[in-house]
């Protein structure tokens, strides 16, 4: 079984609960959207679902459904005794958590293969897709629901609007694809916004390679290059960029970072730490 819109605010009503601004909760009270949910995220019997911020359990309820091993990790004190509640007899495991501070690996542990499914607020939905990428390894694969915005920067390619720097970072990582849209109508209270459903699939290695270009220099080139994107890079990146590098890498300096994919990032990255090497014997 799942909650239906009733379900859901007679819950609320028992608990005396109201959702939560300042965590963005807005609860999913349709169950053919959290079986259709639960349907996209290809998980059954064997495998292991992480859930964030599972709110009521409408969404846990019809993971659970599947036959999956679940894990609910909720920030809210408040809602714990509800889904403790809701969930009972389903072998759900409910962890009271702030998934932003939470050590993942005590959690997790070190084999891979865990599923993330998330219904996740404006707020936190691209710095935790960010953390789980690049510290929670055990996390192979997430389906993410958040703002239709965020979603799209988060399953952006070169030559999209919505390609910015998480979009690179997403694509180091794993790859990315919008997975459908969920309506306003099928949230308690009834958000703003339309939200959508982001598939990220992480990569066997990064896109490139770490032992040749260390990440925090990629990154710190793509930050800088985005936050003038409106800029040339030779502009953009005139501090941190020689000109013999964009040659050594065969990017134009006229080029603006939205041009770039992440591979050209990476052999940009590459060509500026053989520059700084070759100076440096010079």
């Amino acid at each position: 079984m799942t909650l239906t819109a009733r379900e859901v605010g007679d819950l609320l009503a028992s608990h005396g609960l109201r959702p939560s601004r300042a965590l963005g909760q807005n609860f999913v009270a349709d169950p053919n959207t959290v079986r259709r949910i639960a349907r996209l995220a290809e998980v059954g019997p064997g495998d292991r679902v992480v859930e964030v911020g599972p709110g009521l359990g409408s969404l846990t309820l019809a993971l659970a459904e599947t036959g999956a091993t679940v894990t609910a990790v909720e920030a809210d004190r408040h809602l714990i005794p509800v889904l403790e509640e809701v969930l009972e007899g389903t072998g759900v495991r409910v962890v009271h958590a702030d998934a932003m501070r939470l050590d993942w690996t005590a959690l997790l542990g070190d084999d891979p293969g865990w599923v993330m499914v998330a219904n996740l607020p404006y707020n936190i939905a691209t710095p935790l897709v960010a953390d789980v990428l690049d510290s929670v390894p055990a996390v192979s694969r997430m389906l993410v629901m958040v703002q239709r915005e965020v979603g799209e920067r988060l399953a952006a390619k070169v030559g999209d609007e919505a390609y910015g720097a998480v979009s690179v970072k997403v694509s180091y990582w794993a790859t990315a694809s919008i997975a459908g849209r969920v309506p306003a109508s099928v949230f308690i209270p009834r958000p703003k916004v339309e939200s959508v459903l982001v598939s990220i699939t992480r990569r066997p290695s990064p896109a490139v390679d770490p032992s040749s270009v260390s990440p925090d220099l990629l990154f710190d080139l793509v930050r800088a290059g985005f936050g003038q994107r409106r800029k040339m890079l030779r502009r953009a990146l005139a501090n941190r960029v020689p000109p013999a590098a964009f040659d050594m890498a065969r990017i134009e300096p006229e080029q603006r970072a939205e041009e770039l994919c992440v591979e050209d990032w990476g052999r940009l990255a590459a060509a500026v730490r053989a520059v700084a090497e070759r100076d440096s014997r010079a």
